[in-house]
């Protein structure tokens, strides 16, 4: 297990901070009371981080999860740590700032592409496919909304059911071969339409490649280079990107699954994982996904009114790529899940606190549990 220390560092140069200030502005006195302020509250936030590490620590051992963590409450980090291995046969650990691909919290990430393209005027939610996509071929396009795709109420045939017959793994579907983007669409995301637009909740990565062909065809340029330069860019996300299997790929923890007779974890089989696309091909860290999280939050990415229409749940309490649950507290909920990879990122709507969790290995198959008793240790 790995912790960090630079959650002290921080703690070390708050305080220093705080004593140069107070030099030039406060009479002897209110210095000293003001100083030692300080250095009290810094010193219970570092316990309390302390207290929470070990608390975490003794979870994970107790589940044998392994990925990384982090903590946020009231702009402090209180926990960065990790467990377990990113490689188990050359014995590579999982570090805090271990690469991760973390699914479908890609879809989030496409959400604000989205709401960035309405705020310019350059889309509407209201609009349909065929409006942005004149080209496609499915029976969707001229009845499901932008806004239908963003919350999986498009009532089109879900993508993962229909088999591609020319693989020999029918349970890898789209994903056991390399499509581009644009066959992806045609062959995957132009299905029959099973229900009437807006009527019922189907989570269907189809939706959000529709999305990012989309995005695409507007900004005239690859998704990977929109979501490059009006988010990873911006907010100097340097350890995320998109999973694209023909270029050189940055060292990303592997995948382990449990065999179900043996009870071991295995490597998971290889897959195309570019073809997740728009819908859960990117990869991160837990630190990147926290500046993400905290200018989402702070109106840097999108505005306050497109946050709200976010995190506004709908069906199955889901709003805009993302879950939104809870009554005396309300968390918006971003899953992420593909054999091995489990992720979460939680965050409450109603306190400055954010739980991220990215994992490699399906022995905790949903880490909603895991994020939630994070969050009982803090009240």
């Amino acid at each position: 297990m790995f912790q960090t220390d630079s959650f002290s560092k921080k703690l070390d140069i708050l305080q220093h901070y705080a004593i140069d200030c107070v030099l030039f502005e406060m009479s002897s006195m209110k210095r000293l009371f003001f100083i030692t302020l300080c250095i009290i509250y810094t010193q219970v936030v570092y316990a309390q981080g302390q207290e929470l590490g070990q608390v975490i620590t003794r979870y994970a051992k107790e589940h044998k999860f392994s990925g990384s963590v982090i903590v946020q409450k009231k702009g402090r980090i209180l926990n960065f740590s990790a467990y377990g291995m990113a490689n188990i046969p050359y014995g590579i650990p999982n570090r805090p700032e271990t690469k991760y691909q973390i699914a479908s919290i890609t879809k989030l990430f496409t959400t604000v592409l989205v709401l960035q393209l309405q705020e310019q005027g350059k889309l509407s939610l209201a609009g349909k496919i065929r409006d942005y996509l004149p080209d496609y071929s499915g029976e969707a396009g001229e009845k499901v909304s932008i806004r239908q795709l963003l919350n999986h109420t498009s009532g089109m045939a879900n993508m993962e059911s229909i088999p591609d017959p020319e693989f020999k793994f029918d349970w890898l579907g789209a994903y056991g071969k390399p499509y581009t983007s644009n066959q992806l669409l045609e062959k995957f995301c132009t299905g029959k339409m099973l229900h009437e637009p807006g009527s019922f909740f189907d989570y269907n990565n189809g939706d959000y490649i529709i999305l990012g062909k989309i995005i695409e065809r507007i900004w005239g340029k690859p998704y990977e280079s929109v979501l490059n330069d009006n988010i990873l860019r911006p907010l100097r996300m340097q350890k995320s990107g998109m999973c694209i299997q023909a270029k050189l790929a940055p060292v990303i923890a592997d995948t382990y699954s449990v065999n179900a007779v043996t009870n071991e974890l295995e490597k998971d089989e290889p897959a195309y994982i570019q073809n997740w696309y728009a819908a859960g091909a990117m990869y991160s860290t837990t630190s990147d996904l926290l500046i993400f999280i905290n200018q989402l939050f702070s109106n840097r990415l999108i505005s306050r009114s497109s946050l709200m229409m976010l995190t506004t749940p709908g069906l199955d309490d889901y709003g805009y790529g993302a879950w939104i649950r809870g009554k005396n507290q309300r968390f918006l909920e971003r899953y992420g899940h593909i054999r091995g990879t489990n992720t979460i990122i939680l965050r409450s709507l109603d306190s400055d606190l954010t739980i991220i969790i990215l994992g490699n290995t399906d022995r905790i198959n949903n880490l909603g549990p895991f994020a939630y008793y994070i969050v009982d240790q803090l009240k």
